[in-house]
């Protein structure tokens, strides 16, 4: 979660989860930062099994492709309870997840303007207080997770490569009782 938890390693996991393999120059040019430092970045997430190599998508010899172990990172925060370290990595990781949250979300509100008009229609923002028991929260919880679960069965039949008019949506929901 450490290792997670650093706001380049997180875009760039992401970044791979998304666009596929990737070089350390290709994820460089999108972030803007030095192909050595993605590479050391990209270490420190293979070193943690986040990442691993991927077959090279090209013939030159000397790229080095990565790919996402995995299509998502998950884990339980109430399992962390006990373990005062483990939890403070945990709130560390969770808090860098809400920066970069903010920050694609920003950077939305910012290129809005640009989108055809149809795409800003069709997204959504918003936000509701309620009032639930533990129990209606799990599940609520539950609930969200299955319909996301099936808006990724269609997602995935979406062919990257097809002119389908399908493009990459981002959808976040937080559900948590107030402090």
């Amino acid at each position: 979660m450490r290792v997670l938890a650093h706001p380049t390693r997180l875009r760039l996991l992401g970044l791979l989860r998304e666009r596929g393999a990737q070089t350390a120059a290709q994820l460089g040019d999108v972030i803007d930062e030095a192909p050595g430092t993605i590479s050391y970045h990209l270490g420190k997430l293979a070193s943690s099994g986040l990442i691993e190599p991927a077959e090279a998508q090209s013939t030159d010899q000397r790229e080095r492709w990565w790919q996402a172990t995995t299509p998502l990172t998950s884990w339980e925060p109430a399992d962390l309870l006990g373990d005062p370290d483990t939890l403070a990595a945990s709130s560390a990781l969770q808090k860098s997840i809400a920066q970069a949250y903010a920050a694609r979300f920003t950077e939305y509100i910012d290129t809005a303007a640009t989108l055809p008009r149809e795409w800003v229609a069709a997204g959504a923002s918003g936000d509701r207080s309620l009032r639930l028991t533990a129990g209606e929260l799990a599940t609520m919880r539950g609930e969200l997770e299955e319909f996301v679960d099936r808006w990724l069965d269609t997602s995935a039949a979406h062919d990257p490569a097809a002119a389908d008019g399908a493009e990459p949506v981002v959808l976040v929901y937080q559900a948590y009782r107030r402090p």
